[in-house]
């Protein structure tokens, strides 16, 4: 390694901006290419040197991963200074670059990154991609600085003042340091409104009253939850009675409908939007339920290939008795009502379910006999997630039937209730409901848990704190899972909704990303965001408040813990700045099951999309370096 390549790997320079390349993204302009080439190689002279001295693919293939060993020898022998955090940056960035640049990265991904740089430093440009980026760029434009140590990450950042002090003096300096970091947090955090909020709450009330009015019931109808599921609001003109839609609201409603897209919203969520259709605090409420133009297009796609092609997890697969899944050794789920009040957006198993509250959604008694009978065959397993569908919409009845059959199987140590009633129907968490729960709660012999599904602080609200508060009196614990999508990840967004649910009794459990379902895309944040999120925000509150496990299902296989030992690997970058990911299963060094790859949504798009919402894209600026 030459002098010139040594003093290259020293972190010089200022804080790079926000975003280096600008376009309209398509890249079918070559003139667009060839600027966006530039900027890479006049920011990465050394790459380009190399690329174009090298006379095949191979030979670039060889000398690159020469310089990264040399760079890494020269910094482990301390030839050249590097700060440790810095040096991690090096580290994590070289083994990425090292699987892009491998033979085998580029064969799972169908695509080859060198090739098409070797291209475009030889000035090959029939053979250079037209899809090309400006997320592709922005994504190799970091990638290189990186690995030359020149991430600029710690460029602005301070040393801790206690670290020049000792005994009380440096706790006190500590802890004002801590306090400046929690007052950072604390503004943004109170920036999100939540339901329980004095000002949402008054909205709410009249929102309450006006849809009363306008449904010509009575309080006490609509404190009954099956007054709330008899009027549940089905099309765009219903709804568009109650709140203001904007006219593509309207329009994706209306589309749904006319091409049997479930579609529902209760009244009483319904009075958790707010009036006016600016999105600006009931945002996440609204996209839970309304669909966009372009997911129904792609659900439209989905039924004409078959209900199945939209299975995503693969379930069909991995269910030995109809209405039962399995894919962990000492848990199954059981489904023996297949609907919900309403519909999520981007449900996971929006493939199966015909429609909100269909007529046919309850399993029939012999379909639940012999799921039952299955359960009683098979001793290890010892707990059951009873979902759906939404398994609180069943009767009282048929859920006491239910626990009664499987409180009788010996090995059956817990039961999992999956519902989001207490987001959407508080009315239906009834004393009778509590009684039959109670009936059965029976630790240690048998465990009753709930778990729900809030996505947004502004869904907390009285009525459903009371909910929780019903089930925690009654001994039972509550857990939720959060689908981290754009409509809650913005800086501390999910932090301000686990906030609030550890302050109701729900206990923080998972945080699921989105999975690649194609017709959810414009909801799906990236990995690199969520990874970012845990270490940034969730890191910064108490640990009660953090205890929920980001995880990506992989189909067929399940939950991939993507920052514990259950793992995932960053292989390659497609020509639209996506990474392709290589998930590892959670029987890892258990037994030979093999990896998953996968296609994220690229980093640049997402950042886009933030700042059309009005957010400071330099805010996220480490976002590039989460692999």
């Amino acid at each position: 390694m030459d002098e010139g390549v040594l003093r290259a790997v020293e972190v010089t320079g200022g804080r790079p901006g926000s975003l280096i390349y600008h376009g309209a993204g398509s890249g079918k302009d070559k003139a667009n290419i060839k600027g966006w080439a530039g900027k890479l190689w006049k920011a990465n002279p050394w790459l380009h040197a190399l690329l174009c001295e090298s006379y095949d693919i191979d030979t670039a293939r060889r000398r690159l991963y020469d310089d990264m060993v040399e760079r890494e020898r020269a910094i482990r022998s301390r030839k050249l200074k590097v700060h440790p955090l810095e040096w991690s940056v090096i580290r994590d960035s070289s083994k990425v670059l090292r699987n892009i640049l491998s033979k085998r990265c580029e064969k799972m991904a169908g695509f080859s990154v060198l090739e098409c740089l070797w291209n475009m430093a030889r000035e090959r440009w029939p053979d250079v991609p037209s899809n090309l980026t400006p997320g592709f760029f922005e994504e190799f434009h970091r990638l290189f600085r990186a690995v030359q140590g020149k991430s600029g990450l710690y460029r602005n950042i301070n040393k801790p003042r206690f670290e020049g002090l000792s005994g009380r003096e440096a706790a006190c300096a500590r802890s004002d340091e801590l306090d400046a970091l929690a007052e950072y947090a604390e503004a943004y955090v109170d920036s999100y409104l939540t339901g329980l909020a004095d000002e949402a709450v008054e909205r709410r009330h009249e929102n309450r009253r006006r849809i009363i009015k306008e449904f010509g019931a009575s309080r006490k109808e609509w404190d009954d939850y099956r007054w709330q599921l008899r009027h549940v609001i089905r099309d765009e003109r219903a709804l568009g009675q109650l709140v203001d839609l904007t006219g593509e609201e309207a329009r994706a409603i209306r589309l749904a409908k006319d091409n049997h897209i479930p579609f529902g919203v209760t009244p009483y969520y319904c009075s958790l939007m707010d009036r006016d259709s600016s999105r600006e605090d009931d945002h996440a409420i609204r996209a839970q339920v309304i669909p966009s133009i372009y997911y129904v297009k792609e659900m439209v796609k989905h039924r004409k290939r078959g209900a199945r092609s939209a299975d995503f997890m693969m379930e069909s697969e991995t269910s030995p008795v109809e209405t039962i899944t399995r894919r962990y050794p000492r848990i199954a789920i059981f489904k023996p009502y297949n609907t919900c009040a309403q519909i999520c957006v981007y449900c996971q198993r929006n493939w199966e379910i015909q429609d909100v509250l269909c007529s046919r959604a309850m399993a029939s008694d012999l379909t639940i006999e012999r799921a039952l009978k299955w359960f009683e065959k098979h001793p290890m397993v010892s707990e059951v997630l009873v979902t759906g569908g939404d398994a609180f919409i069943m009767d009282d009845e048929r859920i006491d039937g239910i626990l009664e059959r499987l409180s009788g199987i010996k090995h059956i140590e817990r039961v999992r209730f999956g519902t989001r009633t207490p987001v959407v129907l508080p009315q239906r968490i009834t004393p009778k409901l509590i009684s039959v729960l109670k009936k059965h709660f029976d630790p240690p012999r048998l465990d009753i848990a709930v778990v729900t599904h809030y996505e947004h602080a502004y869904e907390v609200t009285p009525e459903s704190t009371e909910a929780i508060r019903r089930i925690r009196d009654a001994g039972m614990s509550v857990y939720n899972q959060m689908v981290y999508t754009m409509e809650n990840s913005r800086r501390f967004e999910a932090v301000a909704t686990r906030r609030v649910l550890k302050r109701i009794g729900v206990d923080p459990y998972y945080t699921f990303m989105m999975k690649g379902k194609r017709e959810s895309d414009e909801m799906r944040v990236p990995i690199a965001r969520a990874l970012q999120e845990m270490k940034e925000e969730a890191r910064l509150m108490p640990g009660t408040e953090r205890t929920d496990e980001t995880v990506y299902n992989v189909p067929r296989l399940g939950k991939n813990n993507i920052r514990a030992w259950q793992h995932h690997d960053l292989i390659m970058i497609l020509p639209d700045g996506s990474r392709v990911l290589e998930f590892h299963p959670w029987e890892k060094k258990i037994s030979l099951t093999d990896v998953y790859v996968d296609r994220d949504v690229p980093i640049y798009d997402y950042l886009m999309r933030l700042a059309r919402r009005g957010e400071d894209i330099e805010e996220y600026e480490s976002i590039w370096y989460y692999y």
